[in-house]
């Protein structure tokens, strides 16, 4: 059977990431592919980052795998004005995805990339769960010569459901193992009022659904500097400020989910997609080098098959080929070494 991936190229680097990507998941699977313009790309083409005709092929397809979006030439303060992350955003409210799941476990072929010692990250293993349609990006939206203001808001709806895909992960990657499941509820409630909804909402689904997981909330000034000092002791968390734990952001891949997509553990939904990117940017310092590191839109494209088309044995098979790709020493220049694109795409096939 053949799956329908809308992809979304985008800008910098994005182009030169997912066209080996492609050649990756057809060396595992039978995908049809359609392409079409998104962000920075969309604007100078169509004077939008997301057009209907585009929001409406993704919302057919089986899932949507986008690079990276952005760059200077379209950085502006004029409101009234495009932005290539109007795009993204708008893809997300779109779809209805609500869920953004991003993985940490660091590569022991990777230990001595990152920044932090290898005692300090060796066995962490976790995963960041952001909530993706609330909050002060969504918010109302003011803005006068002398003043602006971005309304930050949680319904008692949008907060429940993000606790419970975050409980239910913590559930799941515990299940059949040693780990005692645990989620880490990330906040501001010293001094925010959303915060202190999040809190309360989190603990009641907590006492009423999830009793066996262990909660803890924490101050996110607290969460950000235990994630750098005692990574291993996180399990299911909400932060963006885990990527160095890896070696490099050019090893983190996403996954966004919504009620219509697959659920987060991957069993089959209602039948609406996913969306599927590498956490990286698009670099466009190094566009048109070579020199970009492909690895975490394959990671991405390995959550695509796992989350969005339940594909576990083509996604196992990926993730094992980038693992071995790097343990047979394969570093790109993000990494510490001197290969490319190119480089890396092939050291990879070499090991599916």
């Amino acid at each position: 059977m053949s799956h329908l991936i809308v992809t979304l190229p985008g800008d910098g680097i994005g182009p030169e990431i997912i066209e080996p990507t492609l050649e990756l998941l057809e060396a595992v699977g039978d995908f049809e592919f359609q392409e079409h313009l998104f962000g920075g790309a969309s604007i100078d083409a169509h004077g939008t980052a997301l057009t209907d005709e585009v929001l409406n092929a993704c919302k057919r397809a089986d899932a949507v795998l986008l690079a990276a979006v952005g760059g200077p030439k379209w950085d502006t303060t004029d409101p009234s004005e495009p932005r290539p992350e109007q795009g993204l955003l708008g893809l997300r409210k779109g779809l209805g995805l609500y869920a953004n799941l991003r993985p940490v476990k660091p590569l022991p072929a990777l230990y001595e990339a990152s920044p932090l010692r290898r005692e300090r990250i060796e066995g962490t293993d976790l995963l960041v769960v952001r909530e993706l349609t609330g909050g002060i990006y969504f918010g109302e939206k003011t803005r006068t010569e002398d003043f602006a203001s971005d309304v930050c808001g949680y319904s008692r709806e949008e907060i429940e459901r993000i606790a419970r895909t975050a409980f239910g992960a913590a559930e799941r990657r515990s299940s059949g193992g040693s780990r005692k499941p645990k989620v880490s509820s990330v906040d501001k409630a010293n001094v925010l009022e959303t915060s202190r909804l999040w809190r309360q909402v989190v603990s009641e689904l907590h006492a009423r659904e999830f009793p066996q997981i262990e909660l803890e909330h924490v101050l996110v000034d607290n969460a950000a500097m235990q994630l750098v000092s005692a990574p291993r002791d996180f399990d299911v968390i909400l932060s963006d400020e885990a990527a160095m734990l890896t070696g490099s952001i050019g090893m983190l891949p996403s996954a966004s989910l919504g009620g219509d997509t697959r659920s987060p553990d991957g069993s089959p939904g209602t039948g609406g997609p996913g969306l599927f990117e590498p956490v990286h940017g698009s670099a466009p310092d190094i566009a048109g080098t070579g020199a970009a590191n492909p690895l975490a839109m394959f990671l991405s494209a390995a959550m695509m098959l796992h989350h969005g088309l339940g594909l576990e044995s083509e996604a196992a098979a990926v993730e094992s080929a980038v693992e071995g790709a790097l343990q047979a020493g394969l570093r790109t220049a993000d990494l510490g070494g001197s290969a490319g694109t190119k480089q890396a795409t092939e050291a990879v096939l070499a090991n599916i």
